[in-house]
């Protein structure tokens, strides 16, 4: 018995699914410039395993975010002897990075920019420039803080 394959491919209707289905990755890092370096580094790692592609806009934006607040964590939250912890998700077609770090004394403030001789204080405002929002909330299961900024990323 033989059967003939129809000429014409049968195409099954699939419904559009968001960019991402859903991804989270998160990890502890030491309190110093070598970890928050190392956060930076297996951001843009995961983040182009999820198909944000390196050298994309998305994706410089996502690891600068990434970069100031690890820098933060460690500039302003840093506790001798405890890290920082980095959590990174997306849903849909957002990304949200949140960096939290022990010690609750110290608040982002989001200040006039800096002197232009001022080395430092531009990182929330890049952040806040670079995002559709962030913010922060005081840590759960600790002493500290959570900063937290989200992106919307566009289809490729």
């Amino acid at each position: 018995m033989t059967s003939n394959p129809s000429p014409l491919p049968v195409r099954i209707a699939r419904p559009i699914q968001p960019r991402f289905t859903w991804h989270h990755f998160a990890m502890r890092f030491s309190s110093t410039p070598r970890g928050a370096r190392l956060a930076r580094h297996l951001a843009g790692e995961r983040l182009d395993a999820w198909g944000i592609p390196y050298g994309s806009d998305a994706h410089d934006a996502l690891t600068l975010i990434v970069a100031e607040l690890s820098a933060n964590a460690v500039s302003h939250g840093l506790v001798p002897g405890r890290d920082f912890r980095l959590r990174l998700s997306a849903e849909d077609a957002t990304v949200r990075v949140e960096v939290t770090d022990t010690r609750s004394e110290r608040l982002p403030v989001l200040n006039d920019p800096p002197a232009d001789d001022q080395e430092g204080g531009r990182g929330l405002l890049l952040v806040a420039a670079l995002t559709n929002s962030w913010g922060w909330f005081p840590r759960t299961d600790g002493p500290g803080k959570t900063v937290w900024a989200s992106l919307y990323v566009r289809p490729l």
